[in-house]
């Protein structure tokens, strides 16, 4: 018998969806609740197997989901109909609900509630479902650029919501400078996944409970949270971010956005000293299977771009680097091969990659809280699947 909570805040499919269940004699409705709060209260009590929500129900949030889920309540939620409904299924799988009913597909609303919740199908995030390692690890992809080099976080949001398109990927935020991919995806709360992580790194958690360090996306991407404010770098200790990117690729393709500074600061040598400030991204450089250099198109960015790939080189193998000028415009007065000849003998002409100025697309994502993919088709978006496809070929990340 599975027990079921329903919240439909007033929207048109209750009646027909209670019928729907009235007809099943293997489901009960246990209360009709009247909000939010109800619902969480009423799953506490442990009573309930399944909750049928709205998605437009107030209060409905990744932290709701997230407390259904550690009562053992598992969520279905029903979409609207009309021209909302896409977008009602995209606002539910940032909250973290893997099951999703159209309204006017109402009549697999039963079937839905009464399968079996499959841990580790989707994979999970914040929703507190158990993940499923991959049968083979996945690649670790660092997107890195020199101080002043425009795009990094566009560029590691646009790689990963590429890659999430066909395979499971996690995006990190390791930037201990001021990441802004939580912003950049309109993520408003601010529970910090790394320093979730890095406290479960200390216990010896984190393989165990790595589910409670993501934030769902869709049904393939979900993000790892970056820091909440730029000092609490101080809290993220050796072996953090090496050890979350380690579990994280047993799970999927991994890309993380890292910060500018390369320097190998004093502390790092010192005995019983404290963790400098660029720890974080040496680690993720010295885990990642790729590199991805971001720079400008224009003289000031690519002179600080060849900088920055000499000093790369003493990080990283560069047989492991890819380069991607971003910002590539007529205006400039030059031509792709003309900048490929600038960086000759830093980098293989194949490896690299020209990003197009598209200031309109990237508002329209940055204004909508969404990946560049989810606002539509553009030269930029064709762009960012070239250089994906170039970073982690299709039979690299085959059967991860």
């Amino acid at each position: 018998m599975v027990v079921v909570l329903v919240l439909a805040a007033g929207a048109g499919w209750e009646s027909p969806a209670l019928a729907l269940l009235g007809e099943r004699p293997d489901v009960v409705v246990l209360k009709r609740c009247v909000d939010v709060a109800d619902l969480l209260a009423t799953a506490s009590a442990g009573q309930a197997d399944v909750a049928v929500v709205g998605v437009d129900a107030p209060g409905l949030d990744a932290a709701a989901v997230d407390h259904l889920r550690a009562h053992g309540v598992r969520p279905v939620a029903v979409t609207p109909a009309g021209p909302d409904a896409d977008a009602a299924t995209l606002a539910a799988g940032r909250t973290g609900i893997r099951s999703i009913v159209r309204q006017e597909a109402l009549e697999g609303l039963a079937e839905a509630v009464t399968a079996e919740d499959q841990p580790g199908q989707g994979d999970a995030s914040l929703d507190g479902e158990a993940v499923a390692p991959t049968a083979r690890p996945g690649r670790v992809t660092a997107v890195w650029g020199p101080a002043g080099g425009p795009g990094r976080t566009t560029v590691a949001v646009g790689v990963a919501a590429e890659l999430g398109r066909r395979h499971r990927t996690i995006l990190v935020d390791g930037d201990p400078w001021g990441g802004a991919v939580a912003q950049q995806l309109g993520i408003v709360d601010e529970v910090s996944g790394l320093l979730a992580a890095a406290r479960m790194v200390v216990g010896g958690q984190l393989a165990e409970r790595f589910a409670g360090v993501q934030r769902s996306l869709d049904h393939r991407l979900s993000v790892v949270t970056g820091l909440p404010r730029a000092d609490r770098w101080v809290e993220i200790r050796r072996g953090v971010v090496e050890g979350l990117l380690e579990v994280a690729r047993r799970h999927g393709q991994v890309v993380v956005d890292t910060g500018f500074c390369l320097e190998d600061e004093p502390a790092l040598d010192q005995v019983g000293a404290r963790p400098g400030r660029n720890l974080m991204t040496l680690e993720a450089l010295a885990v990642a299977d790729e590199v991805v250099v971001v720079g400008s198109a224009d003289p000031v960015g690519l002179s600080r771009l060849a900088r920055g790939l000499v000093e790369l080189g003493e990080v990283v193998a560069p047989t492991s680097t890819y380069v991607v000028v971003n910002r590539m415009r007529p205006t400039l007065g030059w031509a792709e091969r003309d900048i490929v000849g600038m960086l000759g003998g830093l980098v293989p002409a194949e490896r690299v990659h020209f990003l197009p100025e598209d200031r309109a697309t990237v508002d329209r994502a940055l204004v909508a809280g969404r990946t560049l993919q989810e606002v539509g088709d553009s030269g930029l978006t064709r762009a960012l699947a070239a250089l994906a496809a170039s970073v982690v070929p299709p039979q690299a990340a085959k059967s991860r």
